[in-house]
């Protein structure tokens, strides 16, 4: 592993921007750095795009350096303007303290563990801005912004045809009293995040300096933007978000998400999400190149992201029904591995009263007409639970369920239809 941190994230291909590059290296050179990176809580839970920088964090924790993680309780009531073009829906006090709530369990269960609770700190903005008066506000913060300066960077530069209330027009205000304050409290000295939020990061830069002195050492250093092989955004599927919580996206879609990389993308993933070392994903490169056939890449990546978010026993499920869909062999599923590994494949529902298999199909609308059915029977093409069915006078029960509530229809080799049982 690389002696310094900058050399790490220069090899993953983790800097996009730097405000003292030189500055910046010498530093964690010779100084254990604070450093911090924020999340708003606009939501319950975070997606894989959320994790971007705050792996950036993990990995300078590996390298002995101090990471903050700041829930923005304050700024979430307000509304980031950086990558929008509309203003953002304002929520509740409630909804954002319940957001705030997911979210820390969320980080606590991601990167505290009981080794290194002293090595890793979570804060919230909420603490220090909450009693802070309009009057005070404006005269301690607000003086120290200059309109002009504020207009020409491109998180309002870009709202300023569609519109920007002065609500969002104050959130880098909010933002650079979040790293003043880390900076004295806690000497927290860099601030990362994505490519977006540079104008952000600055703006905190220059209230520390303006505040604390030209000479005072912060930094801050930018993300580049992940995109994909094909131009379009890291983390989006046609089916939506990829979201951490497992309730919203199954450890088995999480799991797949990630089998299912392009080999264009899949090295750049593996330098930037998972801990593997340089010689480990070197190793991997070359499999891409000439063993691409295999996706040896591709599984590593998902084994290390599923193991990493949502741990042992849900990657051993998410491996268990990759495993049964590829061979067929679904009886071994559990009536929970099937509800999540199913759950973006197409379904019907039925009655659990006994009925011939033929009108049974063309109930579930499995098949368009009994005549199909019959010769796709007959044929050999239908299974029942990974059973193959070749006779046209058999019989579904409750008694082909797991637990009364699922049957599993695969029509030829791969087409599957999940069938709720009511």
């Amino acid at each position: 592993m690389s002696q310094n941190i900058i050399d790490e994230l220069i090899w993953r291909d983790a800097i996009n921007q730097q405000t003292d590059a030189e500055g910046l290296r010498k530093y964690v050179s010779n100084h254990k750095i604070s450093l911090y990176c924020g999340v708003d809580p606009t939501g319950d839970s975070m997606h894989i795009g959320h994790l971007i920088p705050f792996m950036m964090l993990k990995r300078f924790q590996e390298f002995g350096h101090h990471p903050y993680i700041l829930i923005g309780g304050a700024t979430g009531t307000i509304g980031d303007p950086s990558g929008r073009t509309s203003e953002r829906q304002l929520q509740t006090m409630e909804q954002v303290q319940h957001n705030v709530d997911c979210l820390t369990q969320q980080m606590r269960d991601l990167f505290f563990d009981e080794t290194n609770e002293h090595e890793l700190t979570m804060v919230n903005n909420y603490d220090w801005t909450s009693n802070l008066s309009l009057l005070d506000f404006l005269r301690d913060f607000g003086k120290n912004f200059n309109i002009n300066t504020m207009l020409a960077k491109d998180i309002v530069s870009s709202r300023l045809d569609s519109g920007i209330s002065f609500t969002e027009f104050t959130y880098q205000i909010l933002q650079s009293m979040d790293f003043l304050h880390l900076f004295k409290e806690h000497e927290v000295r860099l601030q990362i995040g994505g490519a977006d939020q540079w104008g952000n990061i600055t703006a905190g830069l220059d209230l520390i300096r303006k505040k604390e002195g030209f000479e005072a050492e912060a930094f801050g250093l930018t993300i580049p933007l992940m995109l994909k092989a094909d131009g379009t955004k890291f983390g989006k599927t046609a089916g939506g978000a990829i979201w951490l919580d497992p309730k919203k996206t199954s450890p088995y879609e999480f799991y797949q998400f990630w089998l299912n990389q392009d080999d264009r993308d899949v090295v750049k993933y593996l330098k930037f999400f998972t801990f593997l070392t340089q010689d480990d994903i070197t190793i991997l490169e070359g499999k891409v190149a000439t063993e691409p056939h295999k996706r040896e890449a591709q599984k590593t990546l998902a084994k290390e992201m599923t193991l990493f978010v949502h741990g042992e026993a849900a990657l051993a499920d998410a491996l268990t029904i990759t495993e049964a869909l590829f061979s067929g062999d679904v009886k071994q599923l559990t009536a929970k591995q099937i509800e999540d590994g199913f759950s973006n494949m197409p379904s019907a529902e039925i009655g659990k009263e006994d009925k011939n298999l033929i009108d049974w199909l063309i109930e579930t609308k499995i098949e368009p007409s009994k005549r199909q059915a019959r010769e796709d029977v007959t044929n050999g093409a239908i299974y029942i639970n990974g059973d193959r069915i070749k006779e046209t006078d058999f019989v579904i029960t409750a008694n082909n369920s797991f637990d009364e509530r699922f049957i599993i229809v695969r029509k030829g080799k791969k087409k599957y239809t999940l069938v709720h049982l009511v």
